[in-house]
Order: structure tokens, then sequence, then C-alpha cells
């Protein structure tokens, strides 16, 4: 019972170790299975060579092993790196089978060997181990062989001793985590092999092979997302991925991970960062104002079939060029003649410039006054009558041209032609022949193409003298025909 409770303290020891991890992913081992111990090793004959003394008969299992009939053996182990695993491991046995080389025997077989029981002897060995998986290095996943080394302590019925350790190992792998290990290791007695081969009844520190079979577990390898990538290769250990991109999700299958796609419940495109564009017009359709329907970037995604930069959602005429702000119709074309920023439409004087305060014509001036008043003063009659002068050379025609170009410029403007006379003659006929000569200058006029209902005409006779009748120079100033203006709509002297 004390050496059991030695085993127990050994395997305490063993789940208690703190090393590295089992391998990659999971970071310890456990095996749990049988052994058998066979002390054929060493008990060769000197004079033959080392391996044939120890290793003759290494698997001569009903004649040599002793093996117990129950789980004996248990191994805790941790992954170092590179291949490499440290473990603890306990076993325990019954020693019934006790080989020496004695052919004097009765027993002995023809190799000189004897077996005897040497007292169902109790066997405990707590060992420490250094393993070299091969697995990574010839690339299979199921098939794993091993080279381990190590030392351990052995209690062998009243005796204790230690030994150092060289074995090989076979593990098949089932799973990723289960497997079944198989191993032999051949444990050297320390510091030499004192084997007692007279009294075989109380053997005395052998050097002897040990092996064992169990069905390993390995564990501890974290994987929160439960995925089947361990979190310490897993870009996204807290929520379930694929394989290809390291644990992470891709929710809509586009081979875009969630965290790098901007539509991640949207199948798209990498050049948009995993979202779609639908109308395949260079715009992701999260960004596209017409995702349906294709459509430049400068009007966000929609369409505009007239080019007028807006969007034919907006455009009240998507067929016809305009700008903005008419809703995307084109603006008649307007027409200002005289160029003065007045709208033929809407200017009163068309062909005359004017400011828009006055509908587009000109203000009359002072000096266009003055200048109708002394070319109208120029203008003459044959004497007695209303007959336009023509004996003049042609002066009173040139006169009444220049007051044309003048008076046409003000094609709003209203105009009265008044006549005037001296005294000389009756009152009544002065007055009509005012009348007539006044007449006679605004039908000229008219005929020089200015606008009858622009002008007017009216006599006053000798009422309204210049001068005085007195002189011949009064009397001619008097005899005279003038040019008022009247006004006209939205027309006033400008000072």
């Amino acid at each position: 019972m004390k050496h059991l409770n030695k085993l127990l303290v050994a395997v305490l020891m063993a789940a208690g170790l703190s090393s590295q991890a089992q391998d990659s992913n999971n970071p310890w081992a456990i095996t749990i299975g049988a052994n058998a111990v066979d002390y054929r090793t060493s008990a060769g004959p000197g004079h033959v060579n080392w391996f044939q003394q120890h290793f003759s008969q290494p698997f001569d299992v009903k004649t040599n092993w002793n093996i117990l009939p129950s789980v004996s053996y248990l191994n805790v182990s941790r992954y170092i790196g590179s291949g490499f695993t440290f473990g603890l491991s306990g076993s325990v046995n019954k020693i019934d089978k006790y080989v020496n080389h004695v052919p004097t025997a009765a027993n002995a077989d023809s190799r000189g060997m004897s077996v005897t029981n040497p007292g169902d002897l109790m066997y405990y060995g707590i060992d420490g181990t250094v393993k070299y998986s091969f697995l990574e290095l010839i690339g299979t996943k199921w098939f794993d062989p091993s080279l381990q080394a190590g030392g351990g302590y052995t209690f062998l019925g009243d005796e204790s001793y230690g030994h150092a350790n060289l074995g090989v190992g076979l593990t098949f792998w089932f799973t990723e985590n289960v497997g079944l290990a198989l191993a032999s290791t051949y444990k050297m007695a320390l510091p030499n092999d004192n084997r007692n081969y007279v009294n075989t009844a109380n053997p005395d520190k052998p050097s002897y092979a040990q092996h064992t079979a169990g069905i390993v577990f390995k564990f501890g390898g974290k994987d929160t997302d439960g995925d089947g990538i361990y979190d310490k290769d897993d870009a996204c250990p807290e929520v379930a991925g694929l394989k290809q991109f390291n644990g992470c999700p891709d929710t809509d299958g586009d081979g875009i991970v969630d965290g790098s796609d901007a539509c991640p419940d949207v199948a798209g495109l990498a050049a948009f960062n995993g979202c779609p564009d639908t109308d395949g017009d260079g715009i992701a359709d999260k960004d596209d104002a017409c995702p349906d329907v294709a459509g430049p970037a400068s009007t966000k995604g929609c369409p505009d079939t007239d080019g007028d930069g807006l969007a034919d959602k907006d455009d009240k005429c998507p067929k016809e060029a305009g700008p903005r702000d008419n809703q995307g119709c084109p603006v008649p074309v307007v027409l200002d003649a005289d160029k003065d920023g007045v709208p033929d439409a809407e200017d009163a004087c068309p062909l005359v410039p004017g400011p828009k305060e006055n509908n587009g014509c000109p203000y009359v001036t002072k000096e266009t006054l003055e200048k109708v008043k002394l070319e109208a003063r120029s203008v003459f009659f044959v004497t007695g009558k209303a007959e336009l002068q023509t004996a003049d050379k042609g002066e009173t025609s040139k006169r009444l041209d220049a007051i044309k170009e003048i008076l046409k410029d003000y094609p709003n403007a209203k105009w009265s032609i008044e006549g005037h006379t001296d005294n000389v003659g009756k009152k009544a006929s002065n007055l009509k022949l005012s009348q007539a000569r006044a007449k006679a200058v605004m039908d000229a006029l008219i005929a020089r193409g200015l606008k009858a209902e622009n002008l007017s005409s009216k006599g006053f006779g000798d009422s309204k003298p210049a001068a005085t009748n007195k002189t011949a120079k009064g009397r001619a100033e008097n005899r005279r025909t003038e040019i008022i203006y009247v006004g006209g709509a939205d027309v006033d002297i400008k000072k």
C-alpha cells in the first residue's frame, strides 16, 4: 500500500506539471493504459555482444513479460515546442516472471535462460521523459512515430533505484484529439546493473524493458466560438468563422471577411470593400442614389440623359439640357436687340438702349431738348404760307432730318409741334397759319418714319411771342416752330 501511495504521488506530480503546449493547438495530453515489464533485457550471457545480450528475445510475451490485467499506466505530458513534449508517467505491475541466464537450471531454454517467480513482487515506476515526435516532419496527421529519453525511479519489492531511459514510440491518431499510443523503453539501472543471479527470489536493481499501450487524449485547446479553429489561430476568436479566413466570418459569402466588409450582409466586390454594384456603374450601391440604373458619379450614380448635370429623377426636362435653377429645362432664347440688358419682350424701346428702371427706354435730357429746339427753329416756310421752304438749298429738309434722328431715339416719348407767328396781320389768320405750319412739320416728321401716335401739332398764332414785335428782329424770332416734350410712359427728364 505504501508503494501505491508513491504511485499516487507520482500521478499527482504529473497532473500538476506545467510547461508549454502539447502541440500547436492542445496544451496537454493524458495517456491511460497498461504496461509490461520484461527482465529478459540484460539477462543474456556475458560472452555475447551487447545487443544480443539485451534484446535477443524482445517479444517473448508469454514467457518473459509481466502484465497486470488492469489499468496500470498513466502519463501526463505537455508540449515544449518544435515537436518536443515533456511528460511524467507512473506505472504499477506485479513481477512473477524474472529472467536469469542459468544454463544448468531445470527450466532453462536452449539459450540458457531460466524464468522464475521472485515472489509476486510489486513494481512501481515513476519516469520523466522528453519525447520528440516526427509527425510534423513526415507531414502526416495520423501516423506519429517518436523517440524519447529521460530517467526515472523504480520500486521493486524492497529495493528502489534510479535508471536512465531510452525508447521509441508510435501513436495512431483516430481523431485530432484521440489516439492509440504504443511505446517500448529500455531502462538502464544506475549506477550499474547489480543483477543478483544467485538469489533469484530477491532480484537486485536490474535493467529492464517496459512496454506501454494506452489511449491518449489531447486537450486544453481553446475554441471560444466553436468554429473548429483554436483561439490562438483564430483572428476572430469570439465569432464563429471559416478556416480560410483565419476563423473570421464571411456572412454574405463574397470572399471578404465581415471585419473588412463594408456591406457584410450583402455579397459584393473587393473593389467596393465588399459592397455590390448592381447597375455596374462603378459606384457601390450604398453610395448610389440609383443603384438599379447606371449613372455617373457627378449625379451620385443616377442617369443624366441630357448631360446637364442634373439627374433624370430631379430633371423636369430629362431629355433637354437646362440649368439647375430652371429645374433642368432649357431657358428660351432671350432677345435683346439694343443690348441694354432688358429683354425685347419687356423693352418698351427694344431698338434703343435704355435703363431697366425706364423699361429699357432712354431718358429725355435737357441737352436733347436744346438740340430739338435749335433744330426746329431752323425750319423755314414760304412767306405767308404753310409750305416748307425748298429754296434754301435744302437746309429746312436737313433740319427735319436732324429732328427725326433725335426723336427716333425716344420711341415712347410724346412730342408736341407748336407753331407761332408775329403780330403782323389778323389774329385769326395768324392762328390758322401757325396751326397749318405746325401740322406741316408734324407730317414731314411722320413721313420720315416717326410714329404718328407720338406726335401732335398745335398753333398759337401771335399769342406767345418769344421777343418784341416792335422790331424786325423781334418779329423774326416770333415766327418760329417749337417741338415740346410732353411726356410718355415711365419717362422723365433726367437732369
